[in-house]
């Protein structure tokens, strides 16, 4: 099926014999896009693209904005770029027209160095890039407003992250583990830190974290044995058991009256109230 009104069809249109192409119109012209409709036709679809990229020898950069996925669910996306699938290959999705991150999209890929997630995505699939131990940075949209759990976990060597301003819950160990981390900026829009958001994650230094938050989780910071500071507002009503614990260098906090703690920092840290 040949989607919307065109004018001519490109040379090699077809060449890919592959079920279905739409015909999309830009600002710089008509534009081929593939779609499709299994996992199976995409697999098929990228392993021409990787051969072309090793004829190129521009293997594993594997350009594939050519192909729309908009018709495929998470089951057909799922692990993708991850796990025993093309781990070795670095794609390029800067135009597919996708919504979200799927679970486990580039699990365990072993060649995202850096990485920025497209502007129509609203959010980041659970395990979405999980052990990514070579991922040094990486760019989400202010499209984002949920990133799952465990999505950004033992991305040991990343440097820096910026959390979007729509976001507004940190999953279940979202950056457990990222150790390469020195600081983090939690913004306004966040109103929940879930247990382990960013346990272990040894380098981090400073937090900042927004004022919409008003809970912070089990073990959110559980074992940061680098942490010397951290800002928490009036708008925190509930630190749980063992949110600080581990965190050796943080000798001191203040936080409001009405905040209820429970075994949340190590003994040695002085706990200093203040009025909202």
């Amino acid at each position: 099926m040949i989607k919307d009104f065109i004018t001519y069809i490109n040379e090699g249109l077809f060449d890919r014999n592959q079920s279905e192409f739409a015909i999309k119109k830009t600002d710089n012209g008509i534009e081929q896009i593939y779609i499709p409709k299994t996992k199976e036709e995409l697999y098929e679809y990228i392993e021409l693209d990787i051969k072309q990229a090793k004829k190129d020898g521009t293997y594993p950069n594997v350009n594939l904005n050519n192909i729309d996925v908009s018709e495929l669910g998470n089951d057909e996306l799922n692990s993708l770029f991850g796990g025993d699938n093309y781990k070795q290959i670095i794609p390029d999705i800067s135009n597919w027209n996708i919504k979200y991150i799927p679970s486990r999209f580039f699990s365990r890929n072993e060649q995202i160095k850096e990485f920025t997630i497209p502007n129509s995505v609203t959010s980041i699939g659970d395990y979405a890039f999980y052990t990514c131990s070579g991922l040094k940075s990486v760019v989400i949209p202010n499209s984002v407003n949920g990133i799952g759990i465990y999505a950004f976990s033992l991305c040991d060597g990343l440097t820096s992250v910026t959390i979007p301003n729509n976001v507004t819950t940190i999953g279940e160990d979202t950056f457990w583990g990222c150790t390469s981390l020195t600081s983090i900026n939690i913004p306004d829009s966040v109103t929940s830190i879930r247990g382990g958001a960013f346990s272990s994650c040894s380098g981090l230094k400073s937090v900042i974290i927004g004022n919409g938050v008003t809970n912070i989780g089990y073990h959110a910071f559980y074992n940061c044995i680098n942490l010397t500071s951290v800002e928490i507002p009036n708008s925190v009503t509930s630190i749980r058991e063992d949110a600080f614990e581990g965190c050796i260098n943080l000798t001191s906090v203040t936080i409001s009256k009405h905040c209820r703690i429970k075994n949340s920092f190590q003994k040695n840290c002085k706990i200093i109230r203040k009025d909202d």
